[in-house]
């Protein structure tokens, strides 16, 4: 199996793959998408994760976010909701050690219960009870 981080696969990304892109990141589709649509926004400069960007590339990224927001819910009007998510180290599940951001769009139906959204990436906290 091919290592995505030798060489690093989004350092060497095709202009043609871009949906978005700006100085400072850009954004693609996601080669492995949980929902159609499912994109990517990634720091052009090499860094591990979320926390090592610096302010400057948090606002183009979050530029580029809601960019994809905007196209996406034009070109499909059955996307109702995202989640917008980033791994950060091998334990929350990053593979690929170059920071990125998921914007998975989200549709009524794709699952059971989508209560607690992003809680579910430990199954057993996603459905909770609220307190009164």
């Amino acid at each position: 199996m091919k290592d995505p981080n030798n060489p690093c696969i989004f350092c060497s990304i095709r202009k043609n793959e871009l949906i978005f892109e700006n100085s400072l990141a850009y954004a693609s589709k996601d080669s492995y998408p949980v929902t159609k649509f499912h994109s990517l926004v990634v720091p052009k400069r090499c860094i591990k994760n979320y926390f090592e960007l610096n302010d400057k590339e948090i606002l183009a990224c979050d530029d580029l976010i809601k960019k994809l927001q905007q196209k996406i819910s034009l070109e499909d009007s059955t996307v109702k909701g995202f989640n917008v998510g980033t791994n950060s180290g091998k334990v929350a599940g990053q593979s690929i050690f170059h920071c990125h951001i998921h914007v998975i769009p989200r549709r009524e139906g794709d699952v059971e219960n989508p209560q607690g959204g992003v809680r579910s990436v430990i199954p057993s906290k996603q459905h909770y009870i609220r307190k009164k």
